[in-house]
């Protein structure tokens, strides 16, 4: 399998070129990020690199998701964006190109999130609504969107179980908006250091609580992920496709 990587000089995408030294059935056919750099073998033009690639990874910016998945439509690739922060356009450009390609989106490409996901759609569902839900995640000081695509996703899992919409039940993490609405989703945000990503979900009820969460050390678990499920992309049928389709845990709210 042969794979592009788009953001090749930011954080991931580095990972991702680490990681490929211990996946040789996986070959780089290109980088690409915004400025050129050949000691690096670094590109700026997508559509020279796409030819005769089976998978496009895409970690680079929101601006540019759109344009990077029209790309991808053109040369017939298959597309992993994991890039977070991704407004309306780029939500639309995702499924107008799922008609064409595979197309995987994802928050949080490690595996280990992405059991944590399902596991908070069920505990939503089992638990009464009268459980209080905080989601509460930090990432390092860097980090410019807030909360976080995968806190945003633990909230629409959470959501999901108890077969409501996410937008309704949405809290602001904004100071001085207590008390928290009956049934409402709170967010807390850190950023400090150089914090890898750390996610707890807290369900709170009378007299007991449960806490799920989810702490990286590593980058190099989400480069992993990445390169898993472009794997698992590869080849596939045009649709759109999540995390929890890669490792078959998918279940119904």
């Amino acid at each position: 399998m042969r794979v592009v990587i788009v953001g090749a000089a930011g954080r991931m995408g580095c990972a991702i070129r680490e990681a490929l030294a211990h996946r040789p059935e996986i070959q780089l056919a290109g980088a690409i990020d915004r400025e050129a750099d050949a000691s690096r073998g670094i590109s700026t033009d997508l559509d020279s690199v796409l030819r005769g690639a089976d998978v496009m990874i895409d970690f680079s910016s929101p601006s540019s998701t759109a344009a990077n998945l029209a790309a991808c439509v053109r040369h017939g690739v298959a597309a992993l964006v994991g890039t977070t922060g991704l407004g309306d356009e780029a939500a639309r450009a995702a499924t107008e190109a799922s008609s064409r390609i595979p197309v995987l989106v994802a928050a949080n490409t490690s595996l280990g999130v992405t059991l944590l996901i399902e596991l908070v759609r069920q505990a939503a569902k089992a638990l009464p609504a009268d459980f209080d839900i905080e989601i509460t995640e930090g990432h390092h000081r860097h980090k410019k969107d807030a909360p976080s695509g995968t806190a945003l996703a633990l909230g629409r899992a959470a959501a999901d179980g108890r077969g409501l919409s996410f937008e309704a039940v949405r809290g602001s993490t904004r100071e001085g908006e207590a008390p928290r609405r009956a049934g409402e989703i709170g967010f807390s945000v850190i950023r400090a250091g150089d914090l890898v990503g750390d996610h707890d979900v807290l369900f709170a009820g009378e007299g007991e609580r449960i806490t799920l969460g989810h702490q990286a050390t590593d980058r190099a678990i989400f480069a992993r992920g990445a390169l898993k499920a472009a794997s698992w992309l590869s080849g596939r049928a045009p649709g759109r496709y999540q995390m929890v389709d890669v490792l078959g845990l998918k279940t119904s709210a």
